[in-house]
């Protein structure tokens, strides 16, 4: 057996299907588990939650959650934590949502095409200061980032309220509120052709990461497993395509649509959401994180910092100056999702991001990364972030009260931290 041939076998031991695929086995289990979980809620909901609506739906509502959790891996990993993601969302998104209805139209006119950009642009770096300062006080004055961010929690929470005077802002601008969801979809053309070009990429990165093995003369794949690899990815994405595209329009709102244009809609006329852009928002945001974990210096001394802090910093690493560079990219994209969900609800409310702190932490952790750091994926937390989203969307169509939901998600991190230790301890990550 040569090195790109068959490796179903090694030391005379067959090998299972998911470790001949190469696949992440905690992964795994967490795919079938959430494969189980649709399945029940589609069962007792009568055939309604795996139907295009509801995945659109879940698909909107996982974005903000999803957003911070990949900054929440970098956070674990590093050995912190940040209980003051849901707070930075609010103010970000009370700042935006003042700029853009009260401050900002007096300056440049009413529907001004420089609003939205400049509130974008102030949030954002809004957003980044607040991160970074908590960075300084847990990277050089050597405060735990509990108690930094549990102070940010109530600090944040309540400089929001105080920014709106504890009112809801409602948001008109439509250019707003296209990052919100259905609001702001691509349609079935776009939609496909993203969709052919991510399966294009996905299928050149596996064979070049097959081909880098080959020629470093590390083991591979057989062809069989590479291709079923290939395939499942391709089917997924293009299969995730092509629910979104059979979610029909509403009949009434393409009829205003036609009127807003001075037009009457065609007598049987349909049309299809497609792709939103809150959740391109989120895979690009996936995909850069990703690259920043595995093919940069910062992601790289992320890893090893939370791996071994000590050793790191003998090795020359500034893990202050690195710290602070960690918080400050959360606070970032605490402010992305904080204009998502606020498009999403197109208002700004006292309860935005209210809790988002339990969700993104319970998704990073359900997603793989180990609490004791340097152990983390991206995809693995959005896949968190969706088990999650699914899990409470699911309890709310069979009628669950929202604080029996509350306990469920509180047991599930439990539960997931648990198991994430039983896994580790078997595998010798853990002793």
């Amino acid at each position: 057996m040569n090195n790109a041939g068959s490796t179903a076998q090694q030391g005379g031991q067959r090998r299972s299907f998911a470790d001949t695929l190469e696949l992440d086995k905690r992964l795994f289990g967490m795919l079938i588990a959430f494969a189980i979980l649709c399945a029940v809620f589609h069962l007792a909901t009568n055939g309604t939650f795996l139907t295009p609506r509801n995945i659109f739906n879940i698909s909107v509502q996982t974005v903000s959650v999803g957003i911070m959790a990949t900054g929440m891996v970098f956070v674990i990993v590093a050995r912190h934590i940040d209980l003051s993601v849901g707070s930075m969302l609010a103010i970000s998104s009370a700042v935006m949502a003042i700029l853009q209805t009260r401050f900002l139209p007096p300056t440049f006119g009413l529907g001004s095409p420089v609003i939205l950009p400049l509130t974008i642009v102030a949030g954002l770096i809004l957003g980044t200061c607040i991160g970074a300062l908590t960075g300084y006080m847990v990277g050089y004055q050597r405060i735990p980032s509990f108690i930094v961010t549990l102070g940010g929690l109530l600090i944040y929470r309540n400089l929001a309220w105080y920014a709106t005077n504890g009112q809801s802002v409602a948001l008109t601008d439509p250019n707003v509120l296209m990052f919100g969801g259905s609001e702001g979809v691509l349609g079935p053309t776009i939609s496909w052709l993203l969709g052919a070009v991510a399966s294009v990429l996905a299928v050149v990165a596996v064979l070049n990461s097959r081909r880098a093995k080959q020629r470093h003369g590390f083991m591979v794949k057989p062809a069989w497993a590479e291709g079923t690899l290939i395939a499942l990815i391709v089917g997924a994405i293009m299969g995730f395509i092509g629910i979104l595209n059979s979610y029909e329009i509403p009949a009434q709102k393409l009829k205003r649509l036609f009127e807003a244009r001075g037009e009457t809609m065609p007598e049987g006329y349909v049309a299809y959401h497609g792709l939103p852009i809150s959740v391109l928002i989120l895979i690009i945001v996936a995909v850069v994180m990703t690259l920043v974990a595995q093919k940069t210096r910062f992601g790289r001394y992320i890893f090893a910092t939370g791996g071994n802090p000590d050793a790191a910093e003998l090795s020359g690493i500034n893990t202050r100056f690195l710290t602070v560079k960690i918080f400050a990219l959360m606070g970032f994209l605490c402010a992305l999702a904080g204009l998502i969900a606020q498009a999403r609800l197109q208002s700004h409310g006292n309860d935005i991001g209210t809790l988002d702190e339990l969700k993104v932490i319970a998704a990073t952790v359900i997603g793989g990364t180990a609490l004791s750091g340097g152990i983390g994926t991206i995809y693995g937390a959005l896949l968190g972030a969706l088990v999650m989203q699914s899990l409470q969307s699911g309890m709310a169509m069979v009628g669950v009260d929202t604080p029996f939901q509350n306990i469920v998600v509180g047991a599930v991190l439990i539960v997931a931290v648990w198991i994430d230790i039983i896994y580790r301890k078997r595998t010798g990550a853990l002793k």
